[in-house]
């Protein structure tokens, strides 16, 4: 079984076919698909399309480009969408200073209330980094010394890695996962690939990002879940082990992170 950590399976490029999408998942032995919120709106889809298909689990959030207008009412919503029992996470959030849909400021409050909200819900936390790792870093860094044990073993993961290595490390000793996707396949990806060949392969996860990302060789097109076993190929290709152990160690420790049912 594989699990595609991030995919965003409620977006309109899926509408037209998302049950096949799905049907095509598991065909690829892909089991699980972890769907994350964006804002309020997209929160409550990822809980009715959990609620819908077996497999898809939900995680609930506001992304650092729609909060803008983040106040107290987002966070109680938040708070009460995540009582649902598959509920597995507190995201996407974070930071992005690549796009200038909110102020730096704004975003940092946002991050760390809902870093908050996760610490009172013994939740993990799924962080999106664009153009910020040091400010990031440095507000997970903190985050963690208040942590209880349990929530301290499996803090989160930044998904879709693609910061420098000493943003790794630095993730890697704060007790985070990494998120590989699509771009390690990607020809103009040496560094990534180096940084994969490096970090504890216990810290590994495959997700897609769709519908973004999409790996080589369909590069253009919208991604899916169906095409994980690409990504973890590769990665299995760069730490020299078989496609299916790496597919058996990033599924253990999704499952670890998300404390996911067998």
């Amino acid at each position: 079984m594989l699990i595609d950590t991030h995919c965003h399976i409620n977006f309109d490029r899926y509408d037209e076919d998302r049950k096949q999408v799905i049907e095509r998942a598991q065909i690829a032995n892909v089991l699980k698909i972890i769907n994350p919120g964006v804002d309020i709106k997209t929160s409550k889809q990822a809980i009715l399309l959990a609620d819908q298909y077996d497999g898809v689990l939900a995680s609930v959030g506001i992304h650092p480009t729609s909060t803008a207008q983040f106040n107290t009412d987002d966070l109680q919503t938040l708070e009460q969408l995540s009582t649902h029992h598959k509920v597995i996470a507190i995201g996407e959030i974070g930071l992005d200073y690549y796009w200038d849909k909110s102020p730096k400021d704004i975003q940092k409050r946002a991050f760390e209330a809902q870093l908050e909200l996760a610490t009172q819900l013994e939740l993990p936390v799924i962080v999106h980094n664009r153009d910020a790792s040091d400010d990031v870093m440095k507000i997970l860094e903190t985050w963690i010394i208040n942590l209880p044990d349990k929530l301290r073993k499996r803090p989160g993961v930044l998904h879709s890695f693609s910061a420098p290595e000493q943003i790794a490390e630095r993730a890697i000793e704060a007790g985070f996962y990494l998120g590989f996707t699509g771009p390690v396949t990607f020809k103009n990806a040496d560094e990534l690939r180096r940084i994969v060949a490096k970090v504890p392969i216990e810290r590994m996860l495959v997700e897609t990002d769709g519908p973004f990302l999409t790996p080589t060789p369909h590069r253009g097109k919208r991604n899916e879940p169906a095409y994980i076993p690409l990504i973890v190929e590769r990665l299995a290709s760069l730490r020299r082990i078989s496609p299916e152990e790496m597919g058996k160690i990033t599924t253990n420790n999704a499952m670890r992170l998300f404390e996911l049912p067998d």
